[in-house]
């Protein structure tokens, strides 16, 4: 007995510590650590029938006791830049931004690329193929999971005319944006199969460009399933295995807000 003890019990158990220290290890000094968000500054993109980012100074320099100070005042649209939409902003009496439970914003990443499909079509619509695709590759999507969708866009931010299809504003703009989206079939599908957190994409919005109806908007967040939208950085993280961190500004009662997103893997 001892003599199996030995020969079995204490390498397993040893085995068993090691798989533990390999579990706890430390996220903040291993890992890589992906910020995921725009600055906000002048040329922050907005929608085009919305105002910019306005930021004042409201002392910088020596003050007159001897130390350095500076202080700032800043103005923007709920939606612009990396921000979140939350549900209420197209399904009335769903969650407003400081309703939206933290854990719903913090959880494992998927990542479905369609760069070579976006770079030959602007309008591009990511639909249920691109999720079974993806799916057919890593697994299932799990349960609890963010979905994030990389269209390559990010790389033209801040241009307007490459990010948007038109660098013009106003209402009459509108009618020309060209930029990839989430189809609302796709929506449709990935509300109705699968139990997601949230979802995220690097363009001005999770509808495509040319949508008139918003339907993807509407699909998720009657779901109150939150979206991020002017996501950067996407093409660093993996296919699988990441976690995101998306936090918001804490509104009362907000349609959405600006969002400090970033990422661990």
């Amino acid at each position: 007995v001892i003599k199996l003890y030995r020969k079995y019990l204490i390498p397993f158990l040893l085995f068993l510590i090691f798989l533990y220290g390999c579990a706890k290890r430390d996220i903040f000094t291993e890992g890589n650590w992906i910020d995921l968000s725009h600055d906000f500054s002048e040329d922050t993109i907005f929608w085009p029938t919305s105002p910019s980012f306005h930021k004042e100074t409201l002392f910088k320099g020596q003050t007159d006791k001897g130390y350095y100070y500076s202080a700032y005042s800043f103005c923007t649209a709920e939606h612009g830049g990396t921000h979140i939409d939350a549900p209420v902003h197209f399904y009335e009496g769903s969650n407003s931004v400081d309703n939206i439970p933290v854990i719903q914003l913090i959880g494992h990443a998927i990542v479905i690329d369609v760069t070579e499909k976006t770079l030959s079509d602007p309008d591009y619509q990511i639909n249920e193929d691109d999720f079974i695709i993806w799916e057919n590759k890593f697994g299932r999507i799990p349960d609890g999971s963010i979905v994030i969708l990389n269209t390559g866009y990010a790389r033209y931010w801040p241009d307007r005319k490459k990010y948007l299809g038109t660098d013009k504003l106003g209402e009459e703009a509108v009618k020309e944006l060209h930029f990839p989206g989430l189809d609302p079939d796709g929506a449709k599908w990935i509300v109705e199969n699968r139990k997601i957190k949230a979802i995220g994409l690097d363009t001005a919005s999770i509808d495509f460009g040319q949508s008139t109806q918003f339907q993807s908007h509407v699909t998720l967040f009657e779901a109150n399933i939150p979206a991020f939208e002017n996501v950067d950085n996407l093409d660093k993280l993996p296919p699988k295995g990441a976690i995101v961190f998306a936090l918001p500004m804490k509104i009362r009662g907000g349609s959405g807000g600006p969002l400090r997103i970033f990422a661990h893997y």
